[in-house]
This record gives structure tokens, sequence and C-alpha cells, in this order.
């Protein structure tokens, strides 16, 4: 008896050295959570400034003004997929000039300020925006010619561009952009004589902007 107990005994010593020896099997470790990127959305409500230069081009007996303009923004943008259509308007302060001489008369033409009220269209490439844009523009034009005229005259036209934006953070963004303003010819005379202002401006110019 004392034999097989002992025998017993030995076996079970044996079985939990052998069962040490084995290799264990644990759980493999949780993949660590996945954060899927997000997607920057542009909707919303924005304000900003600009600024810039513009050259006039077909200016008609009153030659080309040109020079910088700096301004506001204001607009909202709605997204749809990929897709972000929305409306902006713009004033801009401009100190446009062109100084020259009708025969033997010295004229001076000069633009005071440009506003644009404009549709946009564009696609998104998550916090890229490429947009093309296109509505009304209108510009304050000061024309003189010493002792014979001086006019100041709102001059209404269209414009047309296109540009890229892009998104630094869910408000920031920045932006630079080109246009094409042309505008009603405007004919000056003085009963006798007659002059004629042909106004075409090409505009480019960078932007900043706040999303709300």
């Amino acid at each position: 008896m004392k034999k097989v107990l002992l025998a017993a005994l030995m076996a079970g010593v044996a079985s939990s050295a052998m069962a040490a020896d084995l290799p264990t099997r644990k759980a493999p470790p949780a993949p660590a959570q996945y954060y899927a990127p997000t997607v920057f959305n542009w909707t919303g409500f924005y304000v900003g400034i600009n600024g810039g230069w513009a050259g006039g081009t077909g200016g008609g007996d009153f030659g080309n003004p040109n020079g910088g303009l700096i301004g506001g923004t204001v607009g909202y943008n709605y997204q749809i997929g990929q897709f972000v259509v929305g409306l902006e308007g713009d004033w801009d302060w401009a100190d446009l000039k062109k100084d020259g001489n009708i025969g033997s008369l010295p004229y001076s033409n000069k633009i005071d300020s440009v506003l644009t009220a404009r549709a946009r269209a564009g696609y998104a490439i998550d916090h890229a925006l490429l947009f093309v844009t296109a509505g009304y523009a209108g510009a304050e034009d000061k024309v003189s010619v010493p002792g014979v005229l001086s006019s100041t005259d709102w001059r209404s036209g269209g414009a047309f561009g296109g540009g890229i934006e892009y998104a630094f953070t869910n408000n920031i963004s920045a932006k630079a952009e080109y246009l094409y303003e042309p505008f009603a010819d405007k004919t000056y005379t003085d009963g006798v004589n007659s002059a004629k202002s042909k106004l075409n401006l090409n505009v480019v110019r960078a932007g900043l902007n706040y999303k709300f």
C-alpha cells in the first residue's frame, strides 16, 4: 500500500513539473482603438478680409487705371457631398489711377472703391476647395479734365473668375482668386466734343476668412 501511495505521489509531482515546463497560452492583446480622421465641412457663414491688385484693359479715351485694393468679405457656403455652393459679397477700398492726355488736355481717371456680389460653386477635397464664381461688380469711377469735366459715376458690370481656398483649421481659411470685371461703357460730352471710358478690370487678390 505504501508503494502504491508513493508511486501516486511521485506521478503527481512529475505531472506538476511537466505542466510547469509547458508554454503558457495567453489571449492576444486587444487592437488599439482606431479613430477615423474628421473630414472638413465647408457649410457655414464666414467673414474675412482681402487685398490685392487690379489693372484695367481697353480703357478708351481715359486709359487703364491700376493699383492696389483692400477690403472686407462676407459669405455663406453649403456643402453637399464634395460639392459646395454659396454666395459671397465684398467691398474694397481701391487706389486705382491713370493720368494722361486727351489731345492737349490732361485728364485723371481714378477708381476709389469696388464692390462685388457673386455666386460660388466648388469642389471640395477635404480641406481644399476649388471654385468658380460669377455675379455683379460695381465701381466708383472719378474722371476729370481740368476746366472741362469733373464727374463721379457708379459703374456697373459683371464679375467672373475662380480660385482656391484652403482651411487650416475648422474656422480659419485662406484663399487666392482671379476675377475679370467688365463694366458698361461711359461717354462724357460737353455738348460739342465727347470722350468714351471703357473699363475692364483684372483683379488678383488673396483673402483670409473666419467661418462660424
